[in-house]
């Protein structure tokens, strides 16, 4: 049977300028964090041009877990470790009631005029910031085959929590799970990341059927790392909206391949990288790790690759990826495009607006700036561009242009941006 996609609220803005404020926007609430004032975040963002953000919005905790989360303690992985890395480096511990939190969010995001879009990183990282393991135990006990079903069912009584407080049409859509073929939904499966998109496509079938008999009038979906191309037949059939994340990486790849940072720990290249981009005096790899061996499992990210981002030279690293860039820029480019046009081509075959919710080069060190710097900057411009090319509905002018990452003190650059997508208007077209 055909599905008839449900529509997106009426009242959304015609184009979604989205800002990713993941799970950053409760584990960083403490004292000088980027989220301690809600309302000062909000406003940053309607400056910049943002009407949407996108968050984990902790739904199993929340709504499936059963854990009492009326103070629930967030704070750093422990010692030093994770303190360089984008998304990780909380610097304050904080205490939170789950559900009040994420109450004050939605009014605060009424108050500003923004929406919401739904999604969980909770099989990918955001248990491994919580003071003690219950909530990943909660998560991990259940099989991998009904774990897309156990969030949908969570989300939809997230919904219903919503609309009882009155805030409901705050909601933009809802993701099941963030990057589905690359977290622990995907633990069971064989294969590659693109073999386990086409593996994931019954059970992210079911639980899109469970949410839509829950919700019939919230549109909900599913989201890819990547555009999944070679296996877009796994894309389930029944969403409502299709989101990717185009991270393109190119030069990037290059780097994590020179070095290992993807490989496991006992194949890192020690001496190599202590030669050429790690500080003085760095740790061994095997003496680095957080404060309890669980969240390890909890997160997704690579041992090797938050070794190398906390004790790596940031600006040798940057000077690594401007000195490589030039033999990669047009792969990256013609990646852009080629991905964009197949994830076009699936929206417009099955009637589905098509979103980016994250995006362009990749997972850079926290203190580096090629992203932010004239490479990345201009990158962003053009992928702009190419959002408006293939008539997306929702876009971002990068990942990193959020609240946590060094990207927001560019005004100018998100404003250019999202005031190109906002008017749909190219921007090399208007210069």
């Amino acid at each position: 049977m055909t599905h008839t996609p449900v529509p997106l609220p009426a009242h959304l803005p015609d184009a979604l300028t989205i800002t990713l404020w993941d799970f950053s926007w409760y584990v960083r609430t403490g004292s000088g964090e980027p989220f301690e004032d809600i309302d000062a975040a909000f406003a940053a963002a309607v400056e910049r041009g943002y009407n949407t953000i996108r968050i984990c919005a902790m739904p199993y905790l929340l709504f499936g877990s059963g854990l009492d989360t009326s103070a629930l303690t967030l704070g750093p992985l422990g010692g030093r470790y994770g303190q360089r890395v984008r998304w990780y480096d909380v610097g304050a511990p904080t205490t939170i009631d789950g559900r009040a939190h994420l109450l004050a969010l939605f009014e605060a995001a009424r108050r500003h005029d923004c929406f919401v879009i739904l999604s969980s990183w909770e099989y990918q990282q955001s248990p491994s910031f919580a003071a003690g393991r219950e909530w990943f135990d909660r998560l991990m006990a259940i099989g991998p085959d009904d774990r897309p079903e156990a969030q949908a069912v969570a989300l939809a009584a997230m919904v219903d929590f919503l609309g009882d407080h009155g805030v409901a049409d705050r909601i933009a859509f809802v993701e099941v799970h963030n990057e589905v073929q690359v977290c622990h939904l995907a633990d069971d499966l064989p294969g590659t990341p693109l073999e386990k998109v086409v593996g994931l496509r019954p059970r992210l079938e079911r639980a899109v059927d469970t949410f839509h008999r829950l919700q019939p009038e919230v549109p909900v979906t599913v989201n890819y790392a990547g555009v999944p191309l070679g296996a877009m037949r796994g894309v389930p059939e029944n969403i409502d909206v299709l989101v990717t994340h185009p991270y393109v990486y190119g030069v990037l790849d290059a780097f994590i391949d020179t070095y290992g940072l993807r490989r496991p720990p006992e194949q890192f290249d020690q001496d190599l990288a202590d030669a050429e981009i790690l500080l003085p005096g760095s740790p061994r790899i095997a003496e680095w790790g957080p404060d309890e061996a669980w969240r390890r499992e909890a997160t997704i990210v690579s041992d090797a690759e938050i070794y190398v981002h906390d004790s790596g030279d940031a600006e040798a690293i940057d000077r690594w990826l401007y000195r490589n860039y030039p033999a990669w820029e047009q792969q990256m480019l013609t990646k852009l495009g080629l991905w964009l046009d197949t994830a076009r081509d699936w929206a417009l075959a099955h009637h589905v607006p098509l979103v980016f919710g994250e995006g362009w080069i990749g997972y850079t060190p926290r203190d580096g700036r090629f992203e932010e710097g004239p490479v990345g900057a201009e990158f962003c411009r053009r992928a702009i561009d190419e959002s408006l090319r293939v008539g997306a509905r929702g876009t971002i002018v990068c990942s990193n242009a959020a609240p946590q990452h060094a990207m927001w003190a560019d005004i100018a650059l998100q404003q250019q941006c999202n005031q190109a997508f906002l008017t749909r208007t190219p921007i090399r077209a208007s210069v």
